[in-house]
């Protein structure tokens, strides 16, 4: 089950700045699992055809640091919030004891936080808030912490890899030129650390695409990896072929991987990889598309070095 949001343009030029420079714990039996929210809506929510006012006004109010994070783009307001559970009632009704297991899966983030101490000592630790928003975003991060949208949740199957995956983006500090590549190695080194520290895939429908066309795909990001244009790539598609949004996270994981199986002390190469500097070195040394990367070259009548300046 896919549960990822599709996180905004703005949400990509600050990332770097929002994660890996925030007060949270560096403790991973320190994890916070926030589920008010969840209490405060269904008082809302049973209210709505005795009161003669709006009753999220009240969910909102009350709300924790991630309903406040999550009204914007997402909730949008009270009145947003009220006209979408009038509409889609029964669907609310399906998550009412959605988090009926969510203790059991606490445990299970202790875990994957404490794996993530271990390969990253610098790591810090953002509390988790379960949110109720308007069926538009399943998870997100934001400074306050990581969000989920319980409306989205038939089941807590995937909740742990996808806390995981939001987790990682935390911790990393990618710099360099705005380009395609650069969104695809954070994404991607998100879900490869995400899987790292969980043993959860959260993206196994455009991994497997992305396997079975391989060389189309990397022919036609050879081609594109150095604009900052993202589409057909991440967060959504042209629709000019059958391919499934956020190919760039499948691409930016196998770079990443290749990357890592490179490497004698792993734990250095998870820091190298949270902190990727010069995204165009780091692709030429995980050495994952050089096949294509010396076709497409000699197409253009120029060397293999020309192509990373």
């Amino acid at each position: 089950m896919k549960l990822k949001s599709v996180f905004t343009t703005l949400f990509i030029i600050f990332c770097n700045l929002i994660f890996g420079q925030s007060n949270f714990s560096d403790s991973p039996l320190d994890a916070v699992f926030e589920t008010k929210d969840s209490k405060n809506f269904w008082e809302a929510f049973d209210k709505m055809e005795k009161s003669k006012q709006n009753p999220f006004i009240e969910y909102m109010q009350k709300g924790s640091p991630g309903v406040k994070q999550f009204t914007e783009n997402r909730i949008i307001n009270a009145d947003s919030l009220f006209a979408v559970v009038k509409k889609r009632k029964a669907d609310y009704e399906l998550s009412r004891n959605v988090l009926d297991g969510i203790s059991s899966k606490q445990k299970r983030v202790v875990a994957i936080y404490s794996a993530l101490k271990y390969w990253y000592p610098n790591a810090k630790f953002p509390p988790i808030y379960f949110v109720y928003g308007r069926f538009n975003s399943g998870g997100t991060s934001s400074p306050e912490g990581i969000i989920i949208g319980i409306e989205m949740l038939k089941n807590l199957d995937g909740v742990s890899g996808l806390i995981a995956h939001e987790l990682i983006h935390y911790q990393q500090k990618i710099t360099g030129k705005d380009m395609l590549l650069k969104w695809c190695l954070l994404e991607g080194g998100a879900d490869f650390m995400g899987e790292l520290i969980s043993g959860e895939s959260i993206n196994q429908f455009s991994y497997q695409y992305g396997e079975q066309n391989k060389d189309k795909l990397c022919q036609e990001f050879v081609t594109r990896l150095k604009n900052a244009d993202y589409q057909d790539w991440l967060y959504g598609t042209s629709k000019k072929d059958e391919r499934p949004n956020d190919l760039g996270y499948w691409i930016g994981y196998k770079i990443i991987e290749s990357y890592f199986n490179k490497q004698k002390d792993k734990q250095k190469a998870i820091e190298e990889i949270l902190n990727i500097k010069e995204p165009m070195q780091f692709l030429k040394q995980s050495g994952f598309l050089d096949v294509y990367i010396e076709k497409y070259q000699k197409s253009k009548k120029e060397s293999y070095d020309d192509f990373f300046n």
